[in-house]
């Protein structure tokens, strides 16, 4: 495979992957959302396709899933949705195993990668998706030029973590704290310890799972990451607009601010001959 799109997004590092779920709550605007994170400073989009069961995700995104699927969002409209994006960064997938499994004429994934890779996807974020069982996941990736994200939380074993690490491209998800998703006051203990594991990988290293702030993703950048993963705290102002009635451009103006505090954040979390 040649040198994917998603791993140039940490050449001038540190990276920001911003989450947000397709459909919340509407298509359209979806769209402005992940466009206004971009100009904010986002380097890779992590656009959810909404899963009636998210088992990795805590309160704020399983609120985010119900009102995208409520809206009537499906893995055909996602594939739309990410067709009419107009931006010059990366996106990945993130979902659950049993939509792209379920989706076309005959079991298997290999229908909704090649769909994804023609609507524009470049990668994927799986987190249902056990390495011991991701043969044919990687293959259908690697037959269509696409990444495949696995997770690596705290307590992954030693032998697990070099099966996922066969298997990473892109960047590995760092899981910053054992849990679900959700928006955190401060960074967890845990985090040094989980990027010390994988100081040798030879791949980029993105923390996730709490960052709401620029401190939080200078504290994540300081203690050796290659970028931060964000998503609750989108969400969280996706949320305020609906409940609010918030128009979707007040709601677009608070991602671009978010998202550029936290790229300025992570950037500051560089030693200072390597800041730009």
């Amino acid at each position: 495979m040649t040198r994917s799109e998603i791993r140039a997004a940490f050449d001038d590092g540190p990276a920001l992957v911003s989450y947000v779920a397709a459909g919340d709550p509407s298509a359209e605007a979806s769209k402005a959302y992940v466009e206004a994170l971009v100009e904010g400073g986002t380097d890779v989009v992590e656009l959810g396709l909404p899963f009636s069961e998210p088992v990795a995700e805590g309160t704020t995104i399983q609120n985010a899933i119900k009102r995208a699927l409520d809206a009537g969002m499906t893995p055909d409209a996602y594939l739309d949705l990410v067709r009419d994006l107009d931006v010059e960064v990366p996106v990945v997938c993130m979902t659950y195993y049993n939509l792209i499994y379920q989706y076309g004429s005959e079991p298997g994934p290999e229908e909704f990668v090649e769909a994804a890779a023609e609507a524009g996807i470049s990668g994927f974020v799986i987190p249902d998706l056990p390495v011991d069982e991701s043969e044919p996941m990687y293959e259908a990736c690697r037959e269509h030029g696409l990444d495949l994200i696995f997770i690596v939380a705290p307590t992954t074993t030693p032998e697990r973590l070099d099966a996922m690490l066969d298997r990473t491209t892109g960047f590995v998800y760092v899981q910053g704290r054992l849990g679900t998703t959700g928006a955190r006051d401060e960074v967890s203990s845990d985090t040094p310890a989980a990027l010390e594991r994988l100081r040798d990988a030879d791949v980029p290293k993105a923390v996730g799972f709490g960052i709401s702030s620029g401190e939080q993703a200078r504290e994540v950048v300081a203690s050796g990451a290659d970028g931060v993963i964000v998503g609750s705290a989108y969400v969280d102002i996706v949320a305020e607009g609906v409940e609010n009635d918030r128009p979707t451009e007040t709601v677009a103006d608070d991602l671009r601010a978010l998202a550029a505090e936290l790229k300025a954040g992570a950037r500051k979390g560089l030693p200072e001959p390597e800041r730009k």
